[in-house]
């Protein structure tokens, strides 16, 4: 990641005049928004796909698609196409045309939110490029995001294709993993975007021992925070969250029996459902750990600056309320709200862990 913007407008004014100042200001406000639009995309997808809405609209128009059924004609064909597929047949066999509405509903949201999120990132582009607020770089860089957007909605089509195959009654855990995935990548590429227009000079911090060991720690930690979040998606995927619905032990054992049943060995940590739900366990408590060690660190360590510090006392406190909901989640066998604002505060975190990481870019930089 870079770790400044130049903002400098395409007429040549100084980067440090006021108008450069306003443009800052407008844009990374903007961009913001983009960012807490995508939280809200992250949270509909949870939604969708712990309400089992996913595999509810049997057709891919990114354009027209906006439109939803407007006649009682046009309901009956969609729910005549959903009937087609085998998740009807094996799990919603006989809810009705009302049934139906409930979920399609739920879907076409995150869809129509998806294309909400491109409006809202191209149309500012277009004003601010065209009235000389941004820079050709970053004009580049913006655009390549709304194309990512793009290849974002293609992804969760391809996702949604994978559960329309026969005997499957939810998407592929590998492409769902991948679409989450992509969602993640392109909010952190917007959200440190953001940041470094807001303020494109890092302060410099002395790259002093303990310094360099929190900076490294958060990098850790930040690392293990998206590990975890993959883990996450498999244990969604092959919806593990729903046997083994005790804490600590899994079934009154540290390490579940079976981990290790399926061979290649690593298949285990992609498709077995002990093994996956238990790797989760793993990699969470190990993340909320290595975050202990940033703030205990950090805030041993004044040279980092209050900006860095109060950050990783936010991030200390996030990590606590996500592990506290993953376990509320998995002790009552994983209700739609409580999976939904657990993937939820999974993206609040990771945001945290970013800025902490953006306030420590200066180290060592005069």
């Amino acid at each position: 990641m870079s770790t400044s913007i130049p903002f400098r407008p395409a007429g040549g004014r100084d980067d440090a005049t006021p108008m450069a100042l306003r443009n800052r200001r407008r844009v990374s406000a903007w961009l913001f928004a983009v960012c807490f639009m995508l939280i809200g995309m992250i949270a509909l997808g949870g939604y969708t796909r712990l309400t089992g809405s996913g595999l509810s609209i049997m057709d891919w128009r990114p354009v027209t698609g906006i439109v939803p059924p407007l006649t009682h004609a046009e309901w009956e064909r969609q729910f005549a196409l959903y009937q087609t597929i085998p998740q009807y047949k094996i799990l919603h066999d006989g809810f009705g045309l009302s049934g139906f509405q409930k979920i399609f509903w739920a879907e076409w949201t995150h869809r129509f939110w998806g294309r909400m999120i491109g409006l809202v990132l191209l149309v500012p582009l277009v004003w601010f490029a065209a009235t000389g607020a941004l820079t050709r770089g970053l004009i580049a860089r913006l655009v390549l995001f709304f194309v990512l957007g793009g290849l974002q909605g293609a992804i969760g089509w391809f996702m949604v294709a994978s559960g329309f195959n026969p005997d499957s009654t939810a998407v592929a855990p590998v492409r769902l993993v991948l679409h989450l995935c992509c969602a993640f990548a392109l909010y952190i590429a917007i959200l440190w975007t953001a940041l470094s227009v807001r303020t494109p000079t890092a302060p410099f911090i002395p790259a002093t021992p303990p310094v360099v060991r929190t900076r490294r720690l958060v990098w850790t930690a930040t690392v293990l925070i998206g590990i975890t979040i993959i883990a996450g998606g498999f244990t969604a995927g092959t919806h593990a969250g729903f046997t083994y619905n005790t804490f600590p032990l899994m079934d009154g054992r540290l390490v579940p029996a079976g981990y290790a049943r399926l061979t290649p060995f690593w298949l285990n940590w992609f498709q077995n459902i002990p093994a996956v739900q238990f790797d989760h366990r793993l990699l969470a408590t190990a993340t909320a750990l290595t975050i202990g060690a940033c703030v205990f660190t950090g805030l041993r360590t004044p040279q980092i600056g209050k900006p860095a510090q109060d950050a990783l006392m936010l991030l200390g406190w996030a990590v606590l309320i996500q592990y506290a909901l993953g376990v509320t989640t998995l002790l009552l066998v994983v209700p739609a709200w409580a999976g939904t604002v657990h993937q939820t505060w999974a993206a609040v975190l990771l945001t945290v862990a970013i800025v902490t990481l953006h306030r420590l870019r200066g180290v060592g930089r005069p």
